[in-house]
């Protein structure tokens, strides 16, 4: 029987952490997301890895695509549009402060 070289599982786990942390970032700047749609989530990825052995890019595919087709999956619509209309207001409130730093004296 043929051993694994641990060099190449160390990689592996590296790049799965990789995948991981992109993923996770991604999903938590989606609208509507909170703490616990991004616990949710990686637990169902790590126990897929953990499962199966197979790289999470294998089986999910791109993290930052993956972590919009789990919001949608996770985050239930209202709440989600919701995020979405106050995200608005923020950027719109954000913008206008800018313009006003711009001009002198403010």
């Amino acid at each position: 029987m043929a051993k694994k070289d641990p060099t190449a599982k160390a990689a592996g786990e590296k790049e799965c952490e990789k995948w991981l942390a992109r993923f996770q970032l991604r999903l938590a700047v989606q609208p509507g997301v909170d703490r616990a749609v991004v616990l949710q989530a990686v637990k169902e990825v790590t126990a897929h890895y953990a499962d199966t052995g197979e790289h999470p890019r294998a089986a999910f595919g791109d993290p930052d695509a993956y972590a919009a087709q789990a919001a949608a999956r996770l985050v239930p619509a209202d709440r989600a549009a919701r995020a979405r209309r106050q995200n608005a207001v923020v950027d719109a409130l954000d913008s206008a402060l800018r313009k006003a730093g711009g001009i002198a004296g403010l």
